[in-house]
């Protein structure tokens, strides 16, 4: 059975991460991505070579190709792949798209029915609109590094690049919610957004107490901010995380915890006393849970139903039977690194499931392809060449 979207192709203009990883999405089920470079563009665009692993992870499944849009025969090419194509996905500073004349404008009049992607810093225009954008200021300017951390530690930001991921996914929902509407309309249109956006989409709950509440968050550490006892306790050999929220689970944690007189001691029987009094009540958990190893308190506490987990360092995430389960490390055969693993998709489909299908392309490795796909011969190939334009 043919991939879900085996029948869009897509034109990758994308750089960095967050671009890449709306890409990525469309390129893992099925899309044909035609990655756009440039001609001297032969190293990973993050400092890390294109052999190394944040490229390998971030472009598999595409092809490349080597296209100048300085040269007046680059763009010539681009804009022949242009109508043909359904989606283009681009993540320059605003103002770059429209010197180069590939803007969503340009590309519209070629192809009305064309989904065109932007991904920026900090929207198309406004007083920010032309900023170049990087998801640790976008961490902060977004809220995040201001309750990441333990109280008064100071601004801290979160071990991933959060702004830059989601906003690459929400790129890839918003173009997939444009191609469906297109098959009612049968007109493209423009999706947006930017690391901004998606970074205080990704606050949630946290930005609507202040919204709906005026409440400003703060920092919390390894507590979390509403749900009480929810936290990192210490064991005889490590750390586990407990989150025993909500009146049935609390009373199973009390249970498992050998406390069931925290259930009516004035201090902890609600969750407003629990908030209040919640360093107390964490020492006196604390107290117990070093008196047995991490394995002894997560089975109990899971043949309980409480939730609870291990802490996990990455190299520990891979080994577990669960995740080695899920299939979690995909398995990719590469031309030059051999057989290597990349992060799979999250997403289970039950007809047409994920897969490696090509590690990650060469500089250019499919450029005479694409061009001899939208006409071009081999002495016109050749022209391109000579004049730098491919």
């Amino acid at each position: 059975m043919p991939l879900p979207l085996a029948h869009i192709k897509v034109l990758d203009l994308t750089r960095v991460r967050a671009g890449p990883t709306c890409v990525r999405q469309l390129a893992d089920w099925g899309a044909d991505v035609i990655k756009i470079e440039q001609p001297s563009e032969g190293d990973g665009q993050m400092g890390d070579a294109r052999l190394g692993p944040d490229f390998q992870n971030l472009h598999r499944n595409k092809r490349s190709i080597t296209l100048n849009l300085k040269a007046d025969g680059g763009r010539e090419v681009f804009m022949r792949l242009v109508k043909d194509a359904d989606v283009v996905v681009e993540n320059y500073r605003p103002d770059v798209k429209h010197r180069l004349g590939i803007d969503y404008e340009a590309v519209r009049a070629v192809n009305p029915g064309i989904v065109y992607a932007s991904i920026s810093g900090f929207g198309q225009d406004g007083p920010y609109g032309k900023l170049p954008g990087f998801d640790q200021v976008a961490q902060g300017m977004g809220g995040l590094m201001s309750i990441t951390g333990l109280p008064g530690q100071g601004p801290v930001r979160a071990g991933i690049p959060v702004a830059d991921l989601s906003a690459g996914l929400f790129a890839a929902l918003g173009i997939m919610t444009a191609l469906l509407g297109r098959t009612q309309t049968g007109e493209g249109q423009w999706v947006q957004t930017s690391l901004l956006q998606a970074q205080i989409m990704m606050l949630d709950f946290q930005a609507e107490r202040w919204l709906l509440s005026k409440d400003v968050p703060q920092q919390a550490g390894n507590n979390h901010p509403t749900g009480i006892p929810t936290g990192v306790f210490k064991t005889r050999d490590g750390h586990i995380n407990i989150a025993a929220t909500g009146t049935a689970i609390y009373q199973r944690f009390c249970e498992t915890m050998g406390r069931e007189e925290w259930q009516t001691d004035p201090r902890y029987d609600t969750p407003g006393h629990r908030s209040t009094n919640r360093d107390a009540m964490n020492a006196e958990i604390e107290a117990i849970t070093v008196t047995r190893t991490s394995r002894e308190w997560i089975e109990s506490f899971n043949a309980a139903g409480v939730p609870a987990g291990y802490i996990y360092s990455i190299d520990e995430v891979f080994d577990d039977p669960q995740v080695q389960h899920l299939g979690m490390a995909a398995p990719a055969k590469h031309p030059e690194l051999g057989d290597i693993e990349l992060v799979a998709q999250p997403i289970k489909l039950s007809e047409t499931p994920f897969e490696v299908r090509t590690a990650t392309p060469a500089l250019g490795e499919h450029t005479d392809d694409v061009l001899r796909e939208i006409g071009y011969d081999e002495s016109a190939i050749t022209e391109l060449r000579n004049a730098g334009a491919v």
